[in-house]
């Protein structure tokens, strides 16, 4: 049975309209809840053709905040983005941030012909919620969350390092072409292949565990005196 013509609008224009304040406020309030029975509520797939659907997360909070699924560039929601990462929880009982972060896929193209400011990574990390989730083991049968934490680029020695990151990743596709990208450029960015079957010519850029942990406040960087990178070379303030 379909979700009625009246209903489907009233909750797109919902997402639409949806700030980030209240999308945090209203993704806290799954603190402590598991996501398992949600995507099954939601009719969401964790694993499809024997394989993790590895957004199956992701997908599940945007459909709580009401968000039809796409694959734009563009931030999910007006004026901020939504990202969602798993946890471990260490024998300790610490917990620690499993893996990268993907932010956005790598168009050369665009990269080239773009500085940081106008680029989609930038749009995409300049005003971001990013959910935590624990991630118990891989049936992924049940997967708590944990917290969600708001972040923005507007630390100057975060912002620097992120931008330099970028120009490294633009200067490497300038000189050598998109297949001499690796994952080992960059100090909190990295850009590298993604998903399976795309090809070695396709990249997304990612953030790197501890840039993730520190957004998180797990872990926050001890200090960055200098940016590396090679137009941003020189000490920050």
């Amino acid at each position: 049975m379909g979700v009625p013509t009246r209903t489907r609008l009233r909750f797109l224009i919902t997402a639409q309209a949806l700030d980030r304040n209240e999308g945090l406020r209203r993704i806290n309030q799954l603190a402590g809840k598991d996501l398992r029975p949600l995507a099954d509520q939601y009719g969401i797939p964790v694993w499809k053709n024997g394989h993790e659907n590895k957004g199956w997360a992701g997908l599940v909070i945007e459909h709580y905040l009401g968000l039809p699924q796409n694959s734009r560039q563009e931030p999910d929601f007006p004026g901020w983005e939504l990202k969602v990462v798993p946890l471990r929880r260490a024998a300790n009982g610490e917990l620690h941030v499993k893996e990268s972060m993907a932010i956005t896929m790598l168009e050369p193209a665009e990269v080239l012909a773009s500085k940081f400011e106008d680029s989609h990574l930038y749009d995409k990390l300049r005003s971001v919620v990013v959910v935590s989730r624990i991630y118990e083991s891989i049936e992924e049968t049940h997967s708590i969350l944990h917290a969600a934490a708001e972040f923005d680029l507007d630390n100057p020695k975060i912002f620097a390092q992120v931008k330099a990151d970028y120009e490294t990743i633009r200067a490497q596709i300038r000189a050598h072409g998109i297949e001499s990208v690796t994952g080992d450029l960059g100090q909190l960015i990295q850009a590298r292949t993604k998903g399976r079957g795309h090809g070695s010519s396709t990249r997304a850029f990612y953030a790197r565990p501890i840039f993730v942990a520190h957004i998180l406040n797990l872990q926050k960087l001890a200090s960055m005196p200098k940016v590396v990178g090679d137009k941003l070379g020189t000490a920050v303030a």
